[in-house]
């Protein structure tokens, strides 16, 4: 890692924050079950961490639901099963009404219930109950969709869920520690303003290139 913003080590990109990833978890003992990689960026990650730690890779999809006039600013996440998980702080401070939440939500739930059919193929969906599984993501922000992760995970009958994460300010980090059954975040920092600026290369992962990773054999 080099140097990067408020003092703080910047990745290489998503394979360097992977593997560093991967030795935060092992240095836990961390004793999971499977890995869930959020798509499209937590797949390169989460490929690291599985072959790491010589685990299953499979994903966890939830898609952001972003403001009215900045679709960038997460104001919160829905999952693939459409249960979803707002920021009512920042509802209240975009102005977002209801009618745009309730539509932006059977939006986002198709889409991510597509992508979830869309990256499994033929592939069927793992069983998740009474399992440690480890929530994969290159970084979070709001932690919305990270969130709903969780959220997922816990419906679908998860005994335990680790979300490991490389970066997030310490705010976010409490709200997943107050989700989650552990949180790990190697790098905190309240120097932080998007996860792109922890990372040299921060390239747009493509859904090919994301599905590649998922099956890919150790």
């Amino acid at each position: 890692m080099s140097g990067g913003p408020g003092g703080t080590d910047r990745f290489q990109d998503r394979i360097d924050a992977g593997q560093q990833l991967a030795d935060a978890i092992a240095e836990r003992d961390v004793d999971a079950d499977i890995v869930l990689a959020i798509p499209r960026g937590g797949l390169p990650l989460g490929r690291e961490v599985a072959d790491a730690l010589e685990l299953p890779l499979d994903i966890i999809v939830a898609s952001k639901i972003g403001a009215p006039d900045n679709p960038e600013y997460a104001i919160g996440a829905v999952a693939s099963d459409g249960s979803a998980w707002f920021n009512e702080e920042a509802i209240e401070r975009v102005g977002a009404s209801d009618d745009y939440l309730e539509r932006e939500r059977e939006r986002e739930a198709r889409n991510a219930r597509e992508k979830a059919e869309r990256y499994r193929g033929e592939r069927n969906e793992p069983t998740l109950a009474g399992k440690t599984v480890l929530v994969v993501d290159d970084g979070v922000a709001t932690g919305s969709t990270a969130i709903s992760a969780v959220r997922l995970a816990r419906e679908k009958g998860a005994e335990r869920i680790v979300v490991a994460v490389p970066v997030g300010p310490p705010s976010t980090i409490d709200d997943l520690r107050a989700e989650a059954d552990e949180v790990v975040c190697p790098t905190t920092t309240s120097a932080f303003s998007a996860v792109g600026q922890f990372y040299e290369n921060f390239e747009q992962v493509t859904d090919e290139e994301a599905m590649a990773y998922l099956y890919e054999e150790s």
